[in-house]
């Protein structure tokens, strides 16, 4: 998936929408429970139900690793009915040493062919290069996340009389370890105050921006100050969509409240990317 094909896959759909599969087997549909992989079952059908209206779906991976081997075979199951032309992400944040992250980036590129994998970069260089070394392949970092754990580590004031906070410092060394064509950061909603500040140091860059929907954050002030020429943005909505409804018509409304994500997206695309 090139930068290219997936800034087409925008303006084709109108939408900058990812969707997180973070199927929880305890919120599933009863009915879907007599099914031989009920949790297949449910991805299945919110796929099929909101593929025209996103450009990328991104299963958390603790939800399928915490149910052992059958929670793996879900995920595959549901990445091989994904279209190909939709971006994949496996939200693992992973990052290790080298030799680590080597087989990290061969588990979830080669094996499980995702596009992109979000990182943690708090072990540095040698720790997130193992993954940019596949073609076509991506890395998004963790730059400023949205839980309240985040001011512990990632708002640090610098100590060297710049006042830049650390997660500028990450976003600044890290946009020299790939093209923006490769490399793209997580930022989380409920942090827009701070999207002018990524924007200043990453212009062209994709940002993911989770914590849209359940989490409360702003898709119009995200929209406002982070699309760049080529939209630059992703913004997931997880629990939002795939929970809209705990009944037969789950996959129903879920498309219906995507619907009504991407509707919205589509007056920013339209006010904000000039050559729409």
């Amino acid at each position: 998936m090139t930068r290219e094909k997936l800034f087409e896959q925008i303006l084709q759909k109108k939408s900058y929408l990812c969707i997180g599969l973070d199927t929880d087997p305890k919120r599933l549909p009863e009915h879907l429970l007599d099914h031989e992989d009920p949790v297949f079952e449910f991805n299945r059908q919110i796929v099929e139900a909101t593929a025209d209206l996103c450009v990328a779906y991104k299963p958390n991976i603790a939800f399928y690793e915490a149910q052992g081997p059958k929670g793996w075979v879900s995920l595959e199951k549901t990445l091989e009915v994904i279209p190909e032309e939709i971006f994949t992400i496996a939200d693992a944040k992973r990052g290790d040493i080298g030799n680590t992250s080597e087989l990290y980036a061969r588990a979830f590129f080669e094996t499980m062919n995702f596009d992109s994998i979000t990182v943690a970069p708090y072990m540095g260089a040698d720790s997130v290069k193992p993954f940019l070394v596949q073609p076509g392949r991506w890395v998004i970092l963790l730059a400023l996340t949205s839980n309240p754990g985040s001011k512990d580590f990632q708002m640090l004031k610098l100590s060297d009389g710049n006042e830049e906070y650390l997660f500028e410092q990450v976003l600044r060394e890290s946009a020299n370890w790939a093209s923006v064509g490769q490399m793209m950061y997580v930022v989380g909603a409920t942090q827009g105050e701070y999207i002018e500040r990524v924007r200043a140091i990453v212009p062209n860059h994709f940002l993911l921006v989770p914590g849209v929907g359940a989490q409360g954050g702003s898709l119009e002030e995200i929209s406002r100050l982070g699309m760049n020429q080529q939209c630059g943005l992703l913004v997931n909505s997880s629990r939002a969509i795939i929970y809209a409804s705990s009944g037969r018509d789950f996959a129903d409304k879920a498309r219906a409240a995507a619907l009504k994500v991407q509707k919205e997206m589509e007056q920013y695309l339209e006010q904000y990317v000039t050559h729409l």
